[in-house]
Order: C-alpha cells, then structure tokens, then sequence
C-alpha cells in the first residue's frame, strides 16, 4: 500500500499560507517559526539592527537557517550591502578580506561608518 503525505505550512502568527520556516535563536534557546513571506521579512528586518552588531556563532549539524519554497532576498535587497560591494570597497581601501564567508565585524563596521 503507498502513501502520499502533503505537508502545509500555515504561518504561526495570521494563520495564512506560510512559504518557509525561520529558525532564530535568544537567550540560548533556538525556535523555529512558519510565516509566509510578508512576516518572515517582518522578522528579519525587526532582527537586522540586532544581527548587524552581533557575532555569529557555528551551527550544529548543519541544519537551521530558513528554508523556502522560493528565493531569497539579498543583503542589498534588504536594503544594507552586499557582501560583494563590501568586499570591493574594503581592497580598494586597504583591508584584507576573504574571497568567501563572513566579512570582519571591523571591515564592516568601517563600510557602514563610510557610508
């Protein structure tokens, strides 16, 4: 006998269709929540000042972050810098950055005073 299972997300705070599952953390807990793309966003940039002067730290078992059913939105469609033009404006003004992964908290705090 087959089964066929469909899983709906329903966003937890208005109950609509949800399109992705946000995993956050506080206080050394870790929560995920279902929101549709409206609320996510909400929740990202209610979080973004916060997350801009923090220090990211590992994740285990190379889980969490969202997943979606559909695209992202970049760092500059959030409305701050890519990593891209922050990468460019560091070498062109003397730092050291890598090619890939995270710019230093110093690099970028020098980009966002800059600008």
């Amino acid at each position: 006998m087959a089964q066929k299972v469909n899983i709906v997300l329903v966003d937890d705070i208005d109950g609509t269709d949800a399109t992705q599952t946000v995993s956050f953390g506080i206080d050394g807990a870790t929560y995920e929540i279902d929101l549709n793309d409206e609320n996510a966003s909400a929740l990202r940039e209610a979080l973004a000042p916060y997350v801009g002067h923090g220090r990211k730290v590992g994740r285990g078992g190379g889980s969490g972050g969202a997943r979606r059913s559909g695209g992202g939105r970049s760092a500059s469609a959030a409305g701050g810098a890519s990593a891209k033009e922050v990468r460019a404006w560091a070498r062109e003004n003397g730092f050291t950055v890598p090619e890939r992964g995270r710019i230093p908290s110093e690099v970028r705090e020098a980009y966002d005073s800059a600008h």
